[in-house]
């Protein structure tokens, strides 16, 4: 018998306020919020969005996504730790779900003495997001650590990606699939101790240079290839620019941060000052790195 949205009441919420849930704190309704409590909850209602015809859009920590103040039509289903929260460690190989926050991921493998992801720290968002954007910097993406990818395809099937089924590129990724269930990285042993000072190096370098404490969705347009997307909008006069309460941050150019009232209407409009304004002065498209609901 199929089941029905409705009978997922416990962890069902109408016409819910996305805002709260993404960084920006901007945003309209979701037709249906759900937050699945175990992956055995989650499959159940991918299934039953899947055999209803209900569009659904995975929503993680909410760093990299800007909601249209219309909200979104279907079912958006948060998948964030606890859920998909699992990391282990079999030699030098971590396994984390796809809901695992990137901060602890990192975290984890410094304690147990496995270097290759402390130059993520300070990168918000979930790995299963993380691994989809393949998430990085100047020295190196998690793409290049990833062994097997365990998803949920568009047909409702867990399947296992690897090998030549994975590509990564800069900021993408070739990973269409609904749902990353949990990512396998090979690592390599090292210091705890010296991974923790490159952490806290990396971290106070992140600090002095991105508006960490500011409401904002990290960077808001990919680089285009061999220049900073930041220098080419701070070079377009446009830093500290503002619509309503949506402003260029004074500390990264790629950065756009909100304040209390802002509107997504606000993040859309001066996307589309910076996008016109270096199109015209530098005849370069900058593309977004964030995600539009």
């Amino acid at each position: 018998m199929t089941r029905s949205i409705e009978e997922f009441s416990e962890i069902l919420q109408h016409e819910a306020s996305l805002a709260p849930f993404t960084w920006l704190r901007v945003g309209g309704p979701a037709q249906y919020l759900l937050t699945p409590r175990s992956e055995t909850e989650l499959l159940e209602v991918l299934q039953t969005c899947r055999t209803q015809g209900v569009p659904v859009h995975i929503l993680g920590s909410g760093s990299n996504l800007l909601v249209r103040d219309a909200g979104v039509r279907g079912a958006v289903v948060r998948v964030t730790e606890p859920v998909l929260a699992e990391i282990t460690i079999d030699e030098t190989q971590v396994t984390a779900g796809g809901g695992t926050l990137l901060s602890r991921l990192v975290t984890e493998s410094a304690r147990a003495g496995l270097g290759g992801v402390e130059h993520l720290v300070g990168i918000p968002g979930t790995v299963g997001g993380a691994v989809v954007g393949n998430s990085g910097g100047r020295q190196g993406d998690i793409g290049q650590l990833v062994q097997s990818i365990r998803v949920l395809d568009q047909d409702g099937a867990v399947a296992v990606r690897r090998g030549d089924e994975l590509s990564f590129a800069y900021r993408r990724s070739g990973i269409q699939d609904l749902l990353v269930l949990s990512v396998t990285l090979q690592l390599q042993r090292d210091d705890s101790e010296e991974l923790t000072r490159r952490m806290r190096k990396n971290w106070i370098m992140k600090r002095s240079t991105q508006p960490l404490a500011d409401q904002s969705a990290g960077c808001i347009f990919r680089n285009p290839r061999g220049l900073s997307a930041g220098a080419l909008i701070e070079q377009s006069g446009l830093k500290n620019a503002s619509v309503g309460k949506a402003r260029v941050s004074e500390r990264h150019a790629n950065f756009i941060v909100t304040e209390p009232g802002a509107a997504a209407t606000d993040v859309e409009q001066l996307i589309e000052r910076i996008r016109t304004t270096v199109a015209q002065k530098y005849s370069i498209d900058l593309e977004l790195e964030i995600r539009v609901w």
